[in-house]
């Protein structure tokens, strides 16, 4: 189990170990036929901000050779924001004076017939952890009311036993993402002050429950600002790889999401600049060639347009971040979308330069062998 792994290091020495890299570490990285974990401690240290354009020309070579010239395109739909957790950095917390919402069955259809007259085919469902609220049978029927509409469908929510997953892929979910936020215990156990997402074992265990449970993607990430994000960025890298390496059926992929305005206010570790959220993932991209790189709408449209060559192979669009939001702007956001362009906007600027959106890239049909 990757908490094994874990166990291992420490937090404090591997953040010494990172930013103690020279710039001849960073050449040996380079140069290296095969990137192994110390030369991506190299890749994501201080000492590689000077080696960003061979390092771009590199993960551009990487991803047009497994991936071609296609970004898969996807957008989240909120089911929810009740939430029994008291995340710090979250407009979810349940202390927060926010609408909370549940969408019904009528809403649900209007929202993911919005979505699917956008050209989307791929969606990820979000809610907050509220299982006595939001729980499976809720899902199940979430799922069962738009699944006609889309080829693939993924969940954003608690993390679930291996049982739990099994049924929701028979019933046609096919993906998973779930985010460990920090991989210091030391600073989840402050973030998370009360609620299930407490438990970070149970959390960090998830993906491994979901890959064993028959899902086709495993989305990760660590919020970006939440704690020394390098450090936070190697732990990352370590887990996607061991999931890449055990449960090699399973497609991994990771987010890079950063901080951005929610209610709540939190005050940030440490601000990542555009610089460093470029390294990260030209790093990641260096280490694991078959790696998922996504970049969602928390980036701003300019941003995300020059991410493009970079290693990127998913992105979502048009996106609303609070309950009902593609039908009715409300409060209730858990964070605050950069990027507001339409899907079709968005997929014209894809087009413009040289890619191609891909709104389907797998059948729900394969799931059941009709």
């Amino acid at each position: 189990m990757f908490k094994d792994v874990l166990a291992k290091y420490d937090f404090e020495d591997t953040r010494k170990f990172i930013h103690s890299r020279t710039e001849r570490d960073v050449e040996l990285a380079l140069g290296a036929d095969k990137v192994d974990e110390a030369h991506f401690a190299a890749l994501l240290s201080p000492a590689a901000v000077k080696y960003l354009e061979p390092m771009a020309a590199e993960a551009h070579s990487i991803t047009k050779r497994r991936f071609g010239n296609t970004i898969k395109i996807y957008a989240p739909l909120y089911l929810s924001n009740e939430c029994t957790n008291s995340c710090k950095y979250c407009g979810f917390n349940h202390k927060n004076d926010i609408p909370r919402i549940i969408l019904s069955d009528e809403q649900i259809k209007q929202e993911t017939d919005i979505i699917h007259n956008m050209g989307i085919r791929h969606i990820l469902l979000v809610t907050g952890e509220s299982p006595k609220k939001v729980g499976t049978d809720y899902l199940i029927n979430s799922v069962n009311i738009m699944k006609d509409k889309f080829n693939s469908v993924c969940i954003e929510v608690y993390p679930m036993s291996v049982e739990d997953y099994s049924l929701m892929y028979s019933h046609g979910v096919d993906g998973l993402t779930m985010f460990q936020e920090t991989y210091n215990r030391t600073k989840y156990a402050d973030v998370h002050p009360a609620g299930m997402k407490r438990d970070f074992e149970w959390r960090l265990g998830g993906p491994e429950r979901g890959a064993e449970a028959g899902f086709r993607t495993i989305g990760l990430g660590a919020l970006m600002g939440l704690e020394e994000f390098r450090t936070d960025q190697f732990f990352l890298g370590l887990h996607a790889h061991y999931l890449i390496k055990n449960y090699w059926k399973t497609h991994i992929s990771i987010s890079f999401p950063r901080i951005r305005k929610a209610s709540g206010n939190f005050q940030v570790h440490e601000i990542v600049d555009d610089v460093s959220y470029v390294q990260m993932t030209l790093a990641h991209r260096l280490f694991q060639h078959d790696l998922g790189i996504n970049i969602s709408t928390r980036e701003s449209a300019e941003f995300r347009n020059n991410l493009l060559p970079l290693g990127v192979t998913q992105m979502s669009a048009g996106s609303k971040t609070e309950p009902g939001g593609y039908s009715n702007e409300n409060e209730g956001k858990q964070f605050e979308v950069e990027d507001k362009r339409s899907v079709e906007e968005f997929c014209n600027m894809i087009r413009s330069k040289g890619y191609d959106p891909v709104m389907k890239d797998w059948d729900r049909s394969f799931l059941s062998g009709e």
